[in-house]
């Protein structure tokens, strides 16, 4: 259980991207405004933090209970399956989001779409979390 934990950690730090997408579609231009000033971007960036504050609370329950000796397994097997597809969800989004520059190694997007796949294999790929569901 462990080992999850520390994965959804990683994954909520990884939610930083948030961050640095928006400043990023905040200088980009297309049409002749940003791409932050896009409607669909705000909804779309909106949605999938919702997801991850989502996420990030029902980690804080694990945990409280995981501290508190109650066995967390059914909860953490879930917020493990969740979290390995919710980060390729926000990663791949946010990459749509930077366009070509977001596929040159100058920028972390770029690695963070490449390293976030092994969030849904390592420690249990997600068929594996299913099954213990």
């Amino acid at each position: 259980m462990n080992e999850y934990m520390l994965l959804l950690v990683q994954f909520l730090q990884w939610t930083e991207l948030f961050k640095t997408t928006i400043e990023y579609c905040s200088q980009r231009k297309a049409f002749g405004k940003t791409i932050l000033d896009n409607q669909y971007v705000h909804y779309r960036l909106a949605e999938l933090q919702t997801e991850v504050e989502c996420l990030r609370a029902l980690l804080h329950q694990c945990v409280e209970q995981h501290v508190a000796g109650e066995d967390i397994t059914p909860q953490a097997t879930m917020l493990k399956l969740k979290s390995g597809r919710l980060v390729r969800e926000v990663v791949d989004s946010c990459l749509q989001f930077w366009g070509g520059m977001g596929y040159t190694d100058d920028v972390i997007i770029s690695r963070m779409w490449r390293d976030t796949r092994l969030m849904s294999i390592g420690g249990g790929a997600d068929e594996v979390m299913l099954n213990v569901i």
